[in-house]
């Protein structure tokens, strides 16, 4: 009876933090991207644009062994997505030297087909690591270069 007599604010604190998600997101190094390029039969396939890995395992099709995009899977191809490229020396993380152009079709497809079709299962270690492996303290999601950390959790 006296619980109902208190106000409703102080019967259950409100959560104020979002749930954790069912599987981890995971931090990956090159070496482990790699593992995940489509030509092992029952392994996932991923692939990493500004530093998200994506599963893209459903689109099969496109991403598997074979397939026309196939070159872009187990790595950081952020590059040679802003150029629509699958030249060996786009497939990287390195944005350098794109023009306003490529950087607008980076991020368009970045949030409208990467972001709207596969899950997020993690991100490349170089966002927030430094070469030797240590934290970067000075790593901060807003700070980098046309990537938006806002929306992803």
């Amino acid at each position: 009876l006296l619980l109902l007599l208190l106000p409703a604010s102080t019967a259950e604190p409100e959560l104020r933090f979002r749930p954790p998600a069912e599987t981890p997101v995971r931090l990956f190094t090159e070496p482990e991207l790699a593992r995940y390029d489509g030509h092992q039969e029952g392994q996932p396939i991923y692939l990493a644009v500004k530093g998200v890995v994506f599963d893209v395992t459903s689109g099969k099709e496109f991403y598997g062994k074979g397939a026309p995009y196939n070159a872009l899977v187990g790595k950081d191809s952020t590059r040679g997505v802003a150029k629509m490229s699958l030249d060996p020396a786009d497939l990287t993380h390195d944005t350098t030297g794109l023009t306003e152009e490529e950087l607008k079709s980076l991020d368009d497809i970045f949030n409208n087909v990467y972001k709207a079709k596969y899950p997020i299962v993690g991100y490349t270690s170089r966002r927030i690591l430094n070469e030797d492996g240590s934290p970067n303290l000075d790593f901060k999601p807003e700070d980098q270069p046309h990537f938006s950390i806002k929306d992803e959790f």
